[in-house]
């Protein structure tokens, strides 16, 4: 009996792996694969959606833009064609959620840095104040990289527009005065379709983490 068991020992340890490999195979296959939600106006807080776009539940993209980031370059949209990138509103002289949120853009810059197919936009609420001069002394002090992260300024209006009609990302349009738009902490991830994929709390370390792992969904998504 026991020179039975030693004879067919190997063929069973053989026949034990391949049940495993093949469970392990049908039991990935049964399990739904992760897909990131397209996001549309209608499915957003109606004080951060201009209300021509409030009922809008599909179609939603970021519409054209031009602006002019650190290093006085027209940055556009075709800058971002056929990449996914990270974006947000803010201003150089915020004192209190601003520094936090560029410190969690700096820790996406890192992850990021080897990333091909993904980029940073933040876009000034304050254009007047946020020159060009003013914008790169701020991304030397915070060390961003040019070629992964664009800090941008321009026209007070197209900026807003951007924000309340693509991103939806603000809470009022603004009345004329320097600090008028009250920006959120979002952060927003945007497709190669120029689609809104997922908003996060800019503030919070743990939600870029979750952004991370979206990102990483979102990026195989590419791929089938």
């Amino acid at each position: 009996m026991l020179s039975f068991f030693s004879k067919y020992k190997f063929f069973g340890i053989v026949l034990l792996l391949l049940s495993a490999i093949i469970i392990y195979l049908f039991y990935n296959a049964l399990q739904p694969k992760k897909v990131l939600p397209v996001y549309q106006p209608a499915d957003f807080n109606s004080e951060l959606v201009d209300s021509t776009l409030v009922h809008v539940k599909k179609y939603h993209t970021i519409a054209d833009f031009s602006l002019t980031n650190q290093n006085g370059e027209t940055i556009t949209q075709d800058f971002y064609k056929n990449k996914i990138y990270v974006a947000d509103f803010f201003f150089t002289t915020c004192p209190t959620i601003c520094p936090v949120m560029t410190e969690n853009m700096v820790y996406l810059q890192s992850k990021i840095a080897n990333d091909k197919d993904v980029l940073l936009l933040s876009h000034s609420v304050t254009p007047d104040i946020d020159s060009v001069t003013q914008l790169k002394k701020y991304a030397l002090e915070k060390g961003v990289n040019d070629k992964k992260w664009n800090l941008v300024t321009g026209d007070k209006k197209h900026i807003y527009e951007l924000a309340r009609k693509s991103y939806l990302a603000v809470k009022t349009d603004g009345d004329g005065g320097p600090f008028d738009m009250i920006h959120t902490e979002n952060f927003i991830l945007i497709d190669k379709d120029r689609r809104i994929r997922g908003t996060y709390d800019g503030t919070n370390k743990e939600e870029m983490d979750k952004l991370l792992q979206d990102l990483e969904v979102l990026k195989m998504s590419y791929l089938n």
